[in-house]
């Protein structure tokens, strides 16, 4: 609605006041609801209170006045850091461009202001300070409007990233068109980032990726924070995504388990890298396993694998290091650490002997009994490879705590 009634320098009759006042909010109202949003309402405001009118919500990043002009940007300099102390509750004076002021306000809390600045010549106060209350109102709305929205995004996140690591089989085309409805571009590839702070940080991580990240989208699920890193249609997309997520894995890395999948250039395996990811976060929340490990080329290999085909990966396990596992499991023995202790130090018995606090007679007798169990020798080379494969196979599967994990992985092969 075009509201055209303009500011009467004299009194109006109650009648006429209130119809003035219906229509000003009326045409507020429609603004918010059509998409004009809270420069319509100021300008609105402003056209009827007959000074300049700045509206500032933190939350929804307005910071404007109308009308908009050379003044305007000196005026924010004051007026954006004066609100956002009082929306902070911090004490502070009262900037002197402003003439009068009113809160908006969602039950207690304190959301922002809308404020007529001095110049103009505005009408009475108490019109004034109905106008304004109006356009408080109006920012209500609106911030109801976005809520919903970011509600309705999260809900749409949340079921499609939960589909997707729950092992659900979605096509290129349905994972494109369903990105696609989130603002983001599935349809050249994508890796996964997942982390799991603590419930304090979360929101902390997640504003953390959407800044340096703004292309990724980013959701809460079960207890994990998400972004899925589209490639864009650069000639180095691929390596650009994967080097700004790396370079904020190694960043969060400080405060949480980060793990960061392979780049997938089908979207259809999109649920293939959540679990790579899931993966990695897994192993990093043992803290006998530092992050530079994962970076290992043969972790990434078998994460990959153990994420694509797990039932192979499994296998190969069992005709391993499985034995020499089950034994330590069922006798308190330490067979799998004195192993992986003497791969680590190329095989020297005073070395793996002084890593794992034992006598070098004690560590020959226990590399006789992985011999014994699995009819591989660590002495023999060709042997090593493949006892090798099964320490590192142990240690990725053995702090895997994410639910349905092999099931999951199988339905995406």
């Amino acid at each position: 609605m075009n509201v055209n009634v303009v500011a009467s320098s004299g009194p109006e009759r109650p009648a006429l006041l209130a119809e003035r006042l219906r229509l000003v909010h009326t045409g507020m109202i429609d603004a918010v609801l059509s998409g004009d949003g809270m420069r319509e309402v100021a300008q609105l405001a402003a056209r009827h209170t007959g000074g300049p009118v700045a509206v500032v919500i933190p939350q929804l990043g307005h910071e404007l006045v109308e009308p908009a002009g050379e003044r305007s940007g000196g005026a924010l300099t004051q007026l954006a850091p004066y609100v956002r102390d009082r929306v902070a509750g911090r004490p502070v004076p009262v900037p002197d461009v402003i003439a009068q002021e009113v809160p908006v306000h969602s039950g207690d809390a304190l959301l922002g202001m809308v404020l007529l600045l001095q110049g103009g010549e505005p009408l009475d106060e108490e019109s004034v300070g109905t106008l304004l209350h109006l356009a408080a109102m109006a920012a209500l709305t609106e911030l109801a409007l976005v809520e919903s929205r970011q509600q309705v995004e999260d809900e749409l996140r949340g079921s499609f990233l939960e589909e997707l690591r729950a092992g659900t089989q979605l096509d290129t085309e349905e994972v494109v068109r369903r990105g696609a409805r989130l603002g983001c571009d599935l349809s050249l590839g994508a890796a996964v980032l997942a982390c799991a702070p603590s419930p304090q940080r979360k929101h902390r991580f997640m504003a953390a990726i959407r800044t340096d990240l703004p292309e990724a989208f980013v959701q809460a699920l079960a207890g994990r924070v998400y972004a899925v890193v589209p490639a864009t249609d650069r000639p180095d997309a691929e390596d650009r995504a994967m080097a700004f997520a790396a370079t904020l894995a190694r960043r969060l890395q400080a405060h949480a388990p980060v793990g960061l999948s392979s780049f997938h250039r089908n979207p259809a395996e999109l649920g293939r890298a959540i679990t790579e990811a899931d993966l990695v976060v897994d192993v990093l929340g043992d803290a006998d396993v530092p992050p530079e490990t994962i970076a290992d080329g043969t972790y990434r290999l078998l994460i990959q694998m153990l994420a694509s085909h797990p039932t192979q990966l499994e296998a190969f396990f069992q005709e391993t290091l499985a034995p020499v596992a089950a034994y330590d499991d069922q006798y308190g023995t330490q067979l799998v650490e004195t192993l992986a202790a003497y791969l680590d130090h190329d095989c020297n018995m005073n070395a793996t002997a002084a890593a794992v606090y034992a006598h070098r007679h004690t560590i020959a007798y226990r590399l006789e009994r992985i011999r014994d169990l699995t009819d591989l020798d660590p002495a023999r080379h060709e042997h090593r490879e493949r006892l090798g494969l099964g320490v590192k196979i142990h240690r990725l599967t053995r702090h895997s705590t994410t639910s349905g994990l092999t099931a999951r992985s199988e339905s995406t092969t």
